[in-house]
């Protein structure tokens, strides 16, 4: 994948991610009603591939807007990831070279490397995520909207533990998939299924386009590497 490529297909999930995300707020109160408007008209353009320095520039001030306005990300990880992805493709528009390109989305991908790394080596040192109990106080006590049904999983200690070393195993190995194109496609396409899992039993449906969003730079990323060593 050529990095011109990457940076389209990458604009056209981040777009829908944030058209999603500006619908959320235009059910609110001002001023994140008139922003999240603003956000969703602009998330289209995204995707449409118009004036994108333009409208990634107007997309980081009222992302800042909401920050300052909720004193932080309104949506904890998932607005800092859409701000991070934001931030790299917009520098890899007013880079001066190639290379200044390269290292913009570069980091990006390596952001989102560690993303994975880094959520699992906290929950592997935490005694509750290797017996399973974290899962089960997940299920059991969870604010989030989660049927009844799933609910009753709290109840089978040993298919949450089987679930929480899944879990770990998979995002503590992530980096590892850097040493392969289909290794990498493959690990992409867990990681997107995770996201849909999470999205589809406690309603984090944020994480799951914000995140693949990324997805099309590290496939370059990797091609890149592999072409340099």
């Amino acid at each position: 994948m050529t990095l011109e490529l990457a940076v389209r297909f990458a604009e056209i999930i981040l777009g829908f991610a944030i058209f999603q995300q500006g619908l959320e707020f235009i059910r609110g109160q001002q001023p994140e009603k008139t922003l999240g408007l603003i956000r969703a008209v602009l998330a289209i353009l995204l995707m449409l591939g118009l004036q994108p320095l333009l409208v990634e520039s107007a997309l980081l001030v009222t992302a800042i807007m909401l920050i300052k306005r909720f004193q932080g990300p309104y949506n904890g990880g998932s607005d800092t990831m859409t701000v991070l992805v934001l931030l790299c493709l917009w520098l890899s528009h007013v880079a001066p070279s190639r290379y200044w390109q390269e290292i913009a989305l570069g980091y990006l991908a390596l952001q989102l490397t560690l993303s994975y790394f880094q959520s699992g080596w906290v929950k592997v040192v935490n005694q509750d995520w290797r017996s399973g109990r974290a899962l089960q106080q997940v299920f059991a006590l969870s604010a989030y909207p989660v049927s009844e049904s799933v609910r009753l999983w709290a109840g089978r200690p040993q298919m949450l533990q089987v679930m929480s070393w899944s879990v770990m195993v998979f995002e503590l190995l992530f980096p590892l998939s850097l040493l392969n194109q289909t290794l990498l496609i493959v690990a992409l396409g867990i990681a997107a299924l995770f996201h849909l899992a999470n999205a589809l039993l406690f309603g984090l449906n944020r994480f799951f386009w914000i995140w693949p969003a990324a997805f099309p730079v590290i496939i370059w990323f990797q091609a890149r590497l592999m072409s340099v060593f």
